[in-house]
């Protein structure tokens, strides 16, 4: 079985249909279809080429895009949610949205603000409450920038600021995403100068250290940045998914196969068993299928 355990409604110009047959043609029988809630002056203009053109106030992904799919094709998809926990009926927003449309994952979060903002720790304490993972999304100021409106786009506040939010909500699951979380799979300290960082992982990797010190951290193999954080060193990744093996789940974020065809490609130096948790054994392990 393999479970994406991060993409979107109609992105990247794929529609239920496309969607589906992507699909099919990846072997992935589920996916955790996540919304993305955020003003829209904190992303970038670029997102709207490839995310809905009637995307509404509260964001460019909106939920009634995941609830949509979920109705048409319920077996093949987990509804996730993400209400900005800045908004002062985020928590209620989540909690109907439990209630009535059985959502599993609060996802993704990818907003202009400190991971530990104090309404956020409140927001993923009812999480906790609820059994329902956190799916974060991080972001550095990378220099160079982009255009108009914004220098740059940055996401969380940093690998310090989730690790305090982590810190403060033990009984909570996070899971890990994007650059400026996978970079600190190396210690070269280049996360905030470039978005996918080459070479050989060093060691004193922040990532790692937080692995091993936090049992509630997962990691989101998802988009370009969890597949760089393998790819730049095939020997590290090895042992990466080795020791981490309860804790890695497998995702796209996109709707191609390189993710997969990097794992199979390690298959053999691997212990038997571990991409079967990557593929589903960890998702199902945090979000069981009902």
């Amino acid at each position: 079985m393999i479970i994406d355990d991060h993409n979107h409604p109609e992105w990247y110009g794929n529609d239920l249909k496309k969607f589906l047959a992507n699909m099919d043609e990846n072997n992935i029988d589920v996916t955790w279809l996540l919304s993305w809630e955020a003003p829209i002056d904190e992303y970038d203009p670029k997102y709207n080429r490839i995310t809905p053109p009637t995307s509404g106030p509260y964001g460019p992904i909106p939920f009634e895009y995941c609830l949509k799919y979920k109705e048409c094709a319920p077996e093949r998809f987990v509804l996730g949610y993400a209400p900005d926990p800045r908004r002062p009926d985020a928590i209620d927003r989540l909690s109907s949205a439990i209630d009535m449309y059985d959502v599993r994952i609060c996802g993704e979060l990818k907003v202009r603000m400190m991971l530990d903002n104090p309404d956020a720790i409140r927001m993923y304490r009812f999480c906790g409450e609820k059994g329902l993972p956190v799916l974060v999304h991080i972001d550095y100021e990378i220099p160079g920038g982009t255009r108009y409106p914004r220098p740059n786009y940055w996401y969380g506040g940093g690998i310090e600021a989730l690790e305090r939010a982590i810190a403060k909500c033990p009984e909570t699951n996070f899971i890990g995403h994007a650059p400026g979380f996978w970079s600190h799979i190396s210690g070269d300290e280049l996360y905030d100068k470039t978005t996918y960082p080459k070479g050989k992982v060093l060691p004193g990797g922040k990532l790692i250290e937080m692995l091993r010190k936090y049992p509630n951290l997962y990691c989101d193999l998802s988009a370009g940045s969890g597949c760089n954080a393998l790819t730049r060193d095939p020997e590290f990744a090895v042992a990466f998914l080795t020791e981490f093996q309860n804790r890695i789940l497998y995702g796209r974020d996109y709707f191609d196969s390189i993710h997969q065809d990097f794992l199979n490609s390690i298959r053999d130096k691997l212990p038997p068993g571990v991409l079967d948790k990557i593929y589903s054994g960890n998702a199902l392990k945090l979000v069981p299928l009902h």
